[in-house]
């Protein structure tokens, strides 16, 4: 059974665990395929600016050694012409295969490779193009790619007309070797216009998606960030919490451990704590002490219950502490038993403090059920101005004087010592039928 509850407290704490780290965990994984993405992205278009650069310089080539050939009849130019315009060619042939539908992913890798491109490269150019040609600097670049179709067409029936004119020997035509010179100068100049604007969308496009992809970034760091600052806030908080609930809880179990929990008086230990520390402080002014017992409580709890004679405590607790000093402490001894530790108090003022609380008691009516009961208490009161009084000794003498006013009676005061009652009254009847 034990090994059990072992394994499920681990098994929860392995959960509170990751429940704790999950929300990291998510941020940095999104955070890694962010950029990841960016990576890949970035990548992606620097082997499209670099294919473009090996395109462009490919279709100059292409012309200036058909145009080296046309003027020489050198079979090598003719074969380096074949050689460079195959690159652009193959690019042509590469974006044909990407725009069909379904897309030809081979036929696609093929082209780009024979257009001179990194074979590392090439999934990253079939990639870009077939996820992201709707966005508008790709849209636009590719536009100008497919611009050059027609010229690339030209250019190669130009190369096939020249080839077959040279069969014959040299054009002897100045005209017409003028004609075909100029023409290849215009296909170039019409390249040169394309290439440039090719490359300037992928600039601009490459330079927003940098920027894009870095506010990116920053935005998934910065959610990271405040995700740590959320989450230890509301570790701290936790924290807090649990130490407020500690400390609540401790302040509790010391009040449970000091206080009476019926009246929320201090209870016998608070109340011995508390003349111990008045005794030893031994000041000049005498220290009152006054020990109460209430008369015939027991005929309530007989006749009406133990609940009846806990309220009746409860409302005894309350007028016990009417018009009391702040230095003063009322606690319950037990049962129905009360004191009272008057500090700086005259022997007195403490007769006089402790007679208008038992005409208060006397003049006081408990209600239960309509039916009323009188309530007396026997006080008994002492003064002590000898700083070498024990708690015992104090405790004693007032117990004795509270004794000896049961003694003679009950409803009065007596005073420690010997001497005479403060009041003696006749006892009034303990219980009064309500009108």
């Amino acid at each position: 059974m034990s090994r059990r509850t072992a394994t499920s407290t681990k098994g929860h704490s392995f959960l509170h665990v990751i429940k704790l780290v999950s929300p990291f965990v998510m941020v940095v994984v999104l955070q890694a395929a962010i950029a990841g993405f960016s990576l890949e992205v970035m990548s992606s278009v620097r082997a499209y600016v670099g294919g473009e650069a090996i395109w462009s310089r490919s279709q100059k080539n292409a012309v200036y050694f058909l145009n080296l050939y046309l003027h020489s009849g050198d079979s090598s130019q003719f074969v380096q012409y074949q050689a460079a315009l195959a690159v652009p060619i193959g690019d042509e042939f590469a974006r044909w295969a990407l725009e069909r539908d379904p897309v030809d992913v081979e036929a696609a890798r093929i082209g780009f490779l024979q257009g001179g491109n990194h074979p590392d490269d090439v999934p990253g150019l079939i990639w870009l193009f077939r996820y992201f040609h709707g966005v508008s600097f790709l849209r636009d670049a590719i536009r100008e790619w497919a611009a050059t179709d027609p010229m690339l067409l030209e250019l190669s029936v130009f190369g096939e007309v020249i080839r077959s004119e040279l069969e014959n020997g040299p054009v002897r035509d100045a005209s017409r070797l003028q004609f075909l010179s100029s023409r290849l100068s215009e296909l170039n100049a019409q390249f040169t216009v394309h290439a440039n604007r090719f490359s300037t969308v992928l600039g601009e496009g490459s330079r927003a998606i940098k920027l894009t992809l870095t506010g990116i970034n920053i935005v998934t760091a910065a959610m990271l960030i405040l995700l740590l600052i959320w989450h230890t806030r509301r570790l701290v908080l936790q924290r807090q919490a649990f130490e407020d609930a500690l400390h609540a809880e401790k302040e509790r179990l010391v009040w449970q451990a000091s206080h009476d929990w019926l009246t929320g008086l201090s209870n016998r230990r608070a109340f011995e704590a508390r003349l111990q520390s008045e005794l030893d402080d031994a000041a000049a002014d005498s220290l009152g002490l006054i020990l109460l017992d209430l008369d015939q409580f027991k005929n309530v709890n007989d006749s009406c219950g133990h609940l009846a004679g806990d309220r009746l405590l409860c409302q005894v607790s309350r007028l016990l502490q009417q018009d009391r000093h702040p230095r003063d402490l009322v606690a319950r001894l037990g049962g129905d038993e009360f004191g009272l530790i008057l500090p700086q108090c005259s022997p007195a003022n403490a007769l006089d403090i402790a007679e208008r609380l038992r005409r208060s008691l006397e003049l006081f009516s408990f209600v239960w059920d309509d039916r009323c009961f009188a309530v007396t208490a026997s006080i008994g009161v002492t003064c002590i101005a000898d700083a070498s009084t024990s708690l015992e000794g104090a405790m004693r003498r007032a117990d004795a004087a509270c004794y000896r006013a049961k003694e003679k009676g009950r409803n009065r005061v007596q005073a420690d010592g010997g001497r005479t009652d403060v009041v003696v009254v006749a006892a009034r009847p303990l219980e009064v039928a309500r009108a």
